[in-house]
């Protein structure tokens, strides 16, 4: 069991401390929700867990095969619905791998990547799709957030 302590600290700002390690997060409402957009909001979190996850998965059969995935991105694009109650529409995840790792790997990576846990938990209730591909060119994790 993981546990994080959350505390509303008003204009609709949360700060989060994940309990074990200590590590602080903030939220913030999106503009076009009454927001000031300054910091991810909550469903910006769910995007962002989605595209983390699959790398997370990856990166762990990617380390017991020897394979590396240095480089590797995930660019996520979130729809939140325009009419009725306000949820997520959609969720896409493009994926990069690097153009170097054997097509066996990549598919391996792919399918182990397409079962993370949080694209698991959200199944069904939330509509996602993964796009894969492959690098043409080694990126780094300052070029392109």
């Amino acid at each position: 069991m993981t546990t994080m302590f959350c505390v509303y600290g008003g204009e609709l700002r949360c700060t989060s401390r994940h309990d074990a390690s200590g590590s602080l997060l903030e939220t913030d409402a999106p503009i076009d929700n009454q927001g000031k957009g300054e910091r991810f909001s909550p469903t910006d979190l769910v995007a962002t867990a989605l595209a983390t996850c699959v790398l997370t998965v990856m990166g762990i059969v990617a380390g017991r095969h020897g394979w590396s995935l240095e480089g590797t991105t995930a660019r996520v694009e979130k729809t939140m619905t325009s009419g009725g109650v306000r949820k997520i529409a959609l969720l896409e995840v493009w994926l990069e791998l690097p153009a170097d790792l054997p097509a066996e790997a990549a598919e391996r990576l792919r399918k182990e990547g397409e079962g993370c846990p949080v694209k698991c938990s959200l199944e069904g209730a939330v509509p996602m799709t993964l796009h894969w591909g492959r690098l043409q060119v080694a990126a780094s994790a300052t070029s392109s957030p």
